[in-house]
């Protein structure tokens, strides 16, 4: 018996996936057109196979499949790298460029294709590239009118994601490289002016607006970022500016968006939906933000059937919009004495002395009625060291993905599940009910800070549960709760005993 036991054992073969293995995963997904697995599928093959071009080149094609276009260029140029040689690669990567309007790359990267292989799968794709490209000049500039250098493009991207993360220390030493390297590049500039206005340089940031204009007079951007300053600041110099920007007559489709955008945003409905709606008559296939500013603009001027429309069309790209239309605006929002839904109090805690309080607020804002608007308000989430969970709590409100393969973002992840059980009790925070969060958030700021796992966020969501409850009700069990939640008393036990090292009045 012995010696068959150990024959099995013997027999038994070890499996480690390699990237290979989740490449051809991959490959059969994208048959089926599954374009969300085959994504998991690359982004574990590229992890495992980080050197093969080929498989960076699939990841990156699949994110361009998924309008990832920003990070599908940082892939493919990864790949470049790996594969000068590679063919393909560079037909991937003028295609990239094409998506993000910066067809002079588009063109340099399509040439390149055809010269290395006339006869290649993507000739005739490359061609039209090039074509496209060369057929009006004003195409080969950027959205401040400036000719195109992609690696002054690629880094002023990143510091633009830097900033959507909240990251705007890191963004501000970028863009201030970038201008001294490339002290004409106005879209740097005017980027680096919006950092420094997030982060309540409020001063520094018109400073470089106004030098900015003075270099390159008639700036729409700077001009526009200008007006949101002042209009943020109800300063008397907005109308000004506004008067000017009425005059302006844009040519180029990202002028006209910029200029209908700003106008939106302070509430020039009329004017915002000339620029808008003409967009669209012409065709511009817009992101999330131009519907949502469209249908604004339209439902403000008049012009429901338009904005019904626009707003579907935002819907359909971004789900999580549903039920904040507009025409809301004048309708009794569902639980309209929620804490969420109220913005006084929202702002009180986003703009709280103590983290932890924060963190809370930030988490309502994700659930707020109040969510665009306060986005839209640079001020209202300045912070000027954020840390780390405070820009990750920032990404979660707004939906950004995380992964669970990285053992910070893992925990941070277990610790928003145990919150969203918590919410779930009753669907909204009541003032009553927010003793239990403001008491989650204390230990969840705690525990991060000592790299605490969240392992079991039912067993961590009925320990915050029974704290708070028996502290009030002293017919509360833990029997009751753990069943509550579905998990033993011993579990139960355990994790409120670990919850409390996390108190302060615990703390070393």
């Amino acid at each position: 018996m012995e010696n068959k036991k150990k024959n099995n054992h013997e027999n038994v073969l070890s499996f480690i996936p390699t990237g290979e293995y989740y490449y051809k995963k991959a490959l059969k997904e994208l048959q089926r057109e599954n374009y969300p697995k085959a994504h998991k599928y690359l982004q574990r093959a590229t992890e495992l196979s980080p050197e093969d071009p080929l498989i960076m080149m699939q990841f990156g094609i699949v994110l361009m499949e998924m309008q990832e276009f920003e990070q599908a260029m940082d892939v493919l140029r990864t790949a470049q790298a790996l594969d000068p040689e590679e063919t393909d690669i560079l037909f991937f990567l003028s295609e990239v460029h094409a998506h993000m309007g910066l067809f002079l790359d588009a063109r340099k990267y399509a040439k390149r294709y055809v010269e290395a292989d006339v006869q290649g799968k993507y000739a005739e794709e490359a061609m039209e590239i090039i074509d496209f490209a060369e057929q009006e000049d004003w195409q080969l500039l950027d959205d401040e009118g400036e000719a195109q250098d992609s690696e002054y493009f690629y880094l002023q991207e990143k510091a633009r994601r830097l900033m959507e993360q909240g990251n705007f220390t890191d963004a501000i030493k970028m863009l201030e490289d970038l201008v001294a390297d490339k002290p004409d590049f106005w879209g740097a500039h005017n980027n680096l002016a919006l950092a420094y206005f997030y982060v309540g340089e409020t001063e520094m940031a018109k400073a470089l607006l106004h030098d900015v204009l003075r270099r390159n007079t008639g700036n729409l951007h700077a001009l526009c970022n200008l007006a949101v300053f002042h209009y943020y600041e109800k300063n008397d110099e907005l109308e000004d500016i506004l008067d000017l920007l009425k005059k302006i007559q844009p040519y180029v489709f990202e002028h006209r968006y910029k200029l209908g955008a700003t106008f939106a945003l302070v509430g020039k409905y009329k004017e915002a939906y000339r620029w808008l709606r003409s967009l669209q008559k012409r065709g511009f296939d817009g992101d999330p933000a131009f519907y949502f500013w469209l249908s604004h603009a339209a439902y403000h001027s008049n012009h429901e059937d338009v904005a019904r429309q626009a707003w579907k069309q935002l819907t359909a790209m971004d789900p999580g919009k549903e039920g904040y239309e507009p025409w809301q605006e004048n309708v009794t929002m569902p639980h309209s004495d929620a804490l969420e839904h109220n913005r006084d109090y929202l702002v009180e805690k986003l703009d709280h002395s103590h983290r932890s309080e924060r963190l809370y607020g930030l988490f309502l804002l994700g659930k707020s009625s109040h969510k665009q608007e306060i986005i839209a308000h640079p001020k209202l989430l300045k912070s000027e060291q954020p840390t780390v969970i405070e820009t990750f709590m920032l990404g979660y409100a707004l939906g950004h993905p995380f992964k669970d393969s990285v053992p910070e973002e893992r925990a941070f992840l277990r610790a928003m599940k145990a919150t969203e059980i918590l919410y779930e009790k009753e669907g909204m925070v009541t003032q009553q009910g927010s003793y239990a969060f403001q008491m989650w958030f204390m230990l969840v700021d705690n525990a991060f800070q000592r790299n605490y796992p969240f392992k079991n966020p039912n067993a961590l969501a009925a320990s915050v549960h029974y704290m708070v409850k028996s502290s009030r009700d002293h017919s509360i069990t833990k029997k009751s709760t753990a069943e509550e939640f579905g998990i033993s008393s011993a579990t139960l036990t355990k994790y409120i005993n670990e919850m409390i090292e996390f108190l302060p009045l615990f703390e070393s």
